[in-house]
C-alpha cells in the first residue's frame, strides 16, 4: 500500500524518473499522482521527442489537473508556469507532497508550508520501502543521463541510505 496519499509532480522529476526507467515508482509511493496541465503539456507536447516524453504520456495513472489561474498568477513572479501550477495545486490539497527539484520552487513551497521532496528524496523513500534494492545505481543513472545533482546531496542521500 502506498505511503503517501497524493504526489503532485513537476516536470524535472518526471523526466528524470522516466529517463532512468523508474517512473513506475510513483504509483507505488502514492495513491494518486497529479500533474498540472502546464507540466503535462511541457513534458509530453512541447517536447514530444524529448527523453521521457513518451513514457509520461503513456501513463494512465497520471491525473492531469488545471490549477486556479488566480492562485497561479502571483506565483509566476517567482517561478516558472509548471512550478507555479504544481504549487497552486499543492496549496489546495492538504495531503499533497510536492515533487519538485527546482531550488526556487522548493524554497517557495517551504515558505508556503507545503510538504515537498525532490527526486533524490523520492528515490531514497523508494529504497526505504523496498521498492528499489540500492539507491546508488539510481543516482548514478540520473547523473549519467545529464541530470545535475550536487555531490553533497548525493553523499548525504547515500549516507542516509547506508550505502
Amino acid at each position: 500500500m502506498p505511503s503517501e496519499e497524493l504526489i503532485i509532480a513537476d516536470s524535472s522529476p518526471l523526466i528524470g524518473l522516466a529517463r532512468i526507467g523508474q517512473l513506475g515508482l510513483l504509483p507505488k509511493l502514492a495513491r494518486r499522482i497529479v500533474v498540472p496541465a502546464a507540466v503535462h503539456a511541457e513534458v509530453t507536447a512541447a517536447r514530444a521527442n524529448a527523453p521521457g516524453a513518451a513514457e509520461v504520456a503513456a501513463q494512465a495513472w497520471i491525473e492531469v489537473q488545471e490549477a486556479d489561474p488566480v492562485v497561479v498568477a502571483p506565483l509566476l513572479i517567482l517561478v516558472g508556469r509548471g512550478e507555479a501550477e504544481a504549487i497552486a495545486l499543492a496549496q489546495r490539497e492538504s495531503a499533497a507532497v510536492l515533487l519538485v527539484d527546482d531550488l526556487r520552487a522548493r524554497k517557495l513551497a517551504q515558505r508556503l508550508g507545503l510538504r515537498r521532496m525532490g527526486t533524490v528524496a523520492l528515490l531514497g523513500q523508494a529504497k526505504r520501502e523496498g521498492l528499489i534494492p540500492k539507491l546508488k545505481p539510481a543516482l548514478e543513472a540520473l547523473v549519467a543521463h545529464g541530470i545535475f545533482i550536487r555531490r553533497e546531496l548525493i553523499d548525504a542521500a547515500l549516507n542516509e541510505a547506508r550505502e
